[in-house]
């Protein structure tokens, strides 16, 4: 049997609970931003534009005239 020096090599310690007296701030998850048609956005790439549709794991905006598929999350997509 070999010897791992007292290291954990348990699949479940990647998870683990955070501690109330901890300084260490627990991170939340970051918050994905909901769209609806018509709200109007700015994207760093693409610019000012429009959502015209939604999908499942996406949205389609207008950026005057270009059709852009932006995906999940919308890292890049900010509501106005």
């Amino acid at each position: 049997m070999a010897h791992n020096g007292g290291v954990s090599t348990s699949r479940s310690a990647s998870r683990r609970r955070h501690l109330s007296s901890s300084p260490f701030a627990e991170q939340a998850p970051p918050d994905v931003e909901c769209f609806d048609v018509g709200d109007r956005v700015t994207h760093d790439k693409h610019g000012l534009g429009r959502i015209i549709s939604e999908r499942h794991a996406a949205v389609v905006v207008d950026f005057g005239g270009t059709l852009v598929s932006v995906q999940r999350p919308f890292t890049r997509l900010t509501k106005l």
